[in-house]
């Protein structure tokens, strides 16, 4: 079992930058896939960016390929969204998702997979 916790979200304007970072705990960070969502008031949750238990896949929402990166640390037990050239309709609640899997290559982006999901951190991007 895994426990996520968001952090690093605020307001910005348009055009600027934000680094989301995903503290897991828990052991075997290493075995778990992780996504980033985003929600949006009054629309569904909607995928944003996996990343593959090791690091070496990806997966983007169209929207934000180009402009968003997903990594992380392993050795640090953390996820990573760097976020540039924001939008305002880049504005929603972040959540980072967790899924364990004995898959290496693993970035999938459906919500419903996922098993472990954080809180949530605010992103507001100012036009």
């Amino acid at each position: 079992q895994v426990q996520l916790v968001e952090s690093g979200g605020g307001l910005v304007q348009a055009g600027g930058s934000l680094r989301l970072s995903c503290a897991a705990s828990g052991r075997t960070f290493s075995s778990y896939a992780m996504g980033w969502f985003r929600q949006a008031p009054g629309k569904e949750r909607e995928f944003v960016a996996a990343i593959s238990r090791n690091g070496d896949s990806t997966n983007y929402a169209d929207s934000v390929k180009g402009r968003f990166t997903i990594y992380r640390d392993n050795a640090k037990n953390t996820g990573y969204l760097q976020m540039n050239n924001l939008k305002p309709e880049d504005t929603g609640v972040y959540y980072c998702a967790a899924r364990y899997t004995g898959s290496i290559n693993y970035t999938g982006r459906l919500s419903n997979n996922y098993n472990y999901w954080g809180q949530g951190t605010q992103v507001t991007v100012s036009s």
